[in-house]
Formats: C-alpha cells, structure tokens, sequence
C-alpha cells in the first residue's frame, strides 16, 4: 500500500503531529505550521513521491492572515495523485522560507506571490518585482488594496441607466464595490464633497392591542369601495356587473348621474363565433325572402354559403376552377287560355305602300 493512500487520515504521522488532513473535490489538502512547511515539501517529493510541482499562490483571509498553498502532483505508475499543502502566515509578518531549494519551478510563483500579495519568501535567489513596474505601489491582490481608478472614475454599477442623463431623476442607495473607499475620505476629492445624506430611519409599526383580532376589525378609509370577492364563473366586475334596480330619481339628479345598467353576460360557442363575427341578421325583404339560396355548382369543391361568417366556415380553394358551361335557356311558358283565345291585332297598312290609283288601272 501507497503512503499517498493512508491520507488524509494519516497526515499527522507523515507530516507531523500539527498537520491536519481532509479531502473535498478528489483533492487531499493538508495544513501544516510555517516551521514545518520546508519538511513538508521534501516529505510530499520523496515520500509521496510529488515530483512534479505545479503552482504556488496564496489568499488573503481577513481576521486569518495569508494563506500560502502549493500544488505538487505524483505520477507513479500512470496514476495522478494531486496534493495541496498549506500554511498561514500572520498580516503583520508575512514572511516565509523559500521553498526554491526543493521544488526549482517555485521561483517564478514566489515573485508573483511577494508582488501581488507583499509576502516576503527568504533566502530566494531573485526577489524582484515579475509583473508590475518597479514604482509600483501596493499589493493589488490584497483586500485592503484601494482600487484608484474606482475612484477617479465613477463605478458603473453605481447608477441606473438613464440617471447621468437626468440630473432630477431619483437616485437610489449609493453602493461601492470591495476595495473601493469613499471619495471623500480617499483621492483627489477628499474632504471637498458634502456628506452622503443619511437614509432616514424607518419607525417601528405600533403593535395593535389585539393582534390579528384588531387588524381584522380596521375599517376601509373614507371613500374607497369595499371589496368584495366573486367566482370564476361570476367573472370579473367589470364583466359581469349586475343589474341594480333602478333608484327613484331625485330632484337633484340630473342626466348626467344616470348609468345605463350593463346588459347580463352571455356565453358564445366556437361555431357561433365573437360578437363582433356573429351580429344579429338585418330583415330580409319580401323578395329576399323569396329568392333561392344558392347551390355549389357540380364538380366545384367550394361549399354553398352558409349563414356564419366565420371564415373556416366558408373555405376557399388556393387555385379558382373552370366555370361550369351556362346552362340552357329554359322553354318559354305556354299561354294561358285567357292569351291564347284572343287574335292578335294586324298591323296597321303603311299608307306610302298602297298602290295609287293609276297603279290599280283605275279612271284618270
């Protein structure tokens, strides 16, 4: 059996009687005190067998103090096994060995660390700023750092859009991110800007003598109407207003103070269609009566008219089909007795076509 595999239940045997051990998220995290942290290293690279190092980083706990981890990896037997070593060093000295001399590709974390986090790494062989320019200064990965672009431009999230182009629009609470301090106290503009106004405190709400009772017996205010409750099926008040009878007129009202009651609400099927669609049929004339109801024409695919104007009521096909030929004129009606006993009148003889009487042979 591995020693890797005894952990982390037995990380006071390999490391110590001070380490403390757990495992979250398939990593095996061990703590270990700042005295221990050189034997640790050598402990997890020739026992462990943690021969490849990874990286190294701290965080800063506020009320704790920095916390230094380095990450070292085994790869024995073609299986990764991952350790996470830590240790904590205070605010007010944040000072610790250099772990160089154990594991070489420290070097470059341990300049990032000193410069991001100010924490001093002895006996390192190069202890220079890595990223940052040499006049820089502050430790911006620190808590307490003070973000000064923040403060000589304004937070983004401290507005509301449409509030830089209003300037009597309503604000609302003034909020600053982490590490952002108040202008007034910090930059450019200190002690130059007027105190934030203070939000006036909310007044406790007096508590009724008895309780719910009391709350129940409130009385709506002056004017506002009572409320009532209706049904699903009653609809809404608006829908289904009823008919009040009608209250005795009094001298003193006029025209204006009578409302029309609301006509009852009724119901509409899905062939009857809305309101609107299925208006009440006009009055047909006598010879509208009397007229015939068209018939589809045979071999034509579009339905008679119907009564509804709904329009899946009346489909209409997406390309127009010959007409049919027109039909022959009907025979004419034979004449009724009365026509047929009385003679038609001959027509008149034209005056200019009678012969002369020269033309007749007739005297001179």
């Amino acid at each position: 059996m591995n020693l890797y595999d005894s952990l982390p239940d037995a990380a006071a045997t390999v490391f110590g009687e001070e380490a403390v051990g757990s495992s979250s998220y398939d990593v095996l995290t061990v703590d270990v005190p700042v005295g221990s942290w050189i034997s640790s290293l050598e402990i997890a690279r020739d026992k462990l067998g943690c021969t490849y190092f990874d990286w190294l980083s701290a965080v800063d706990e506020p009320g704790t103090g920095f916390r230094i981890c380095a990450h070292v990896v085994s790869l024995e037997n073609h299986r990764v096994r991952r350790l996470l070593l830590r240790t904590t060093v205070p605010h007010s000295a944040p000072s610790l060995p250099s772990a160089v001399a154990v594991y070489a590709g420290a070097e470059w974390h341990e300049r990032e660390t000193y410069e991001m986090f100010g924490i001093v790494f002895t006996d390192h062989p190069h202890l220079v700023h890595l990223l940052l320019p040499e006049n820089f200064e502050g430790h911006p990965l620190r808590k307490d750092f003070v973000l000064a672009a923040r403060v000589a431009k304004a937070w983004p999230g401290a507005k509301e859009p449409g509030e830089a182009h209003d300037p009597n629009a309503p604000k609302r609470r003034q909020m600053l991110p982490p590490g952002v301090p108040d202008p007034n106290d910090w930059g450019p503009m200190k002690g130059q800007l007027p105190p934030a106004p203070a939000r006036p405190a909310r007044t406790p709400r007096a508590a009724g003598a008895a309780g719910a009772a009391g709350a129940a017996a409130r009385t709506p205010r002056e004017g506002a109407p009572v409320r009532r409750t209706r049904s699903v099926t009653e609809g809404s008040a608006t829908q289904a207003a009823e008919a009040a009878p009608a209250a005795p007129e009094t001298p003193a009202a006029g025209p204006a103070s009578e409302t029309p009651p609301r006509p009852p609400r009724r119901t509409r099927s899905v062939s009857e269609g809305s309101a609107s669609q299925a208006a009440p049929a006009a009055p047909q004339t006598p010879a509208e009566a009397e007229a015939p109801v068209p018939e589809a024409a045979p071999g034509s695919t579009r339905p008679a008219a119907t009564g509804s104007d709904a329009p899946w009521h009346n489909p209409k096909p997406a390309f127009e089909e010959p007409q049919p030929p027109a039909a022959p004129a009907a025979p004419a009606t034979p004449a009724t007795p009365d026509q047929a006993e009385t003679p038609e009148p001959e027509p008149d003889p034209d005056p200019e076509s009678d012969p002369t009487p020269d033309e007749k042979g007739g005297d001179a």
